[in-house]
């Protein structure tokens, strides 16, 4: 949760609907039953309610519809991230 700068006590919204708490974390590209930490990586990992979360793992379609989405939040994070250090020579 480093990444978005997160805090274990932040109330973090679903990335989907933004409608609930995130109170699952993704896989978009799932690690299997079990299966190793390698696809814990941030652009693979997404914050999402219980709904959200069950839709995405049953409906293919609903988990690109995910994925896009959070692409696009990492993305402009980045972006963000990039612009800050310019404003402040970091």
């Amino acid at each position: 949760m480093d990444f978005f700068d997160y805090g274990e006590q932040d109330f973090v919204m679903c990335e989907f609907c933004q409608q609930d708490r995130a109170v699952d974390i993704h896989h978009l590209n799932p690690r299997a039953m079990g299966g190793s930490k390698s696809k814990d990586y941030i652009e693979n990992l997404m914050g999402l309610c219980r709904d959200c979360h069950n839709k995405a793992e049953s409906d293919s379609s609903f988990n690109m519809f995910c994925r896009i989405k959070h692409l696009e939040n990492v993305c402009f994070q980045i972006y963000a991230r990039i612009n800050y250090e310019k404003k402040f020579n970091k």
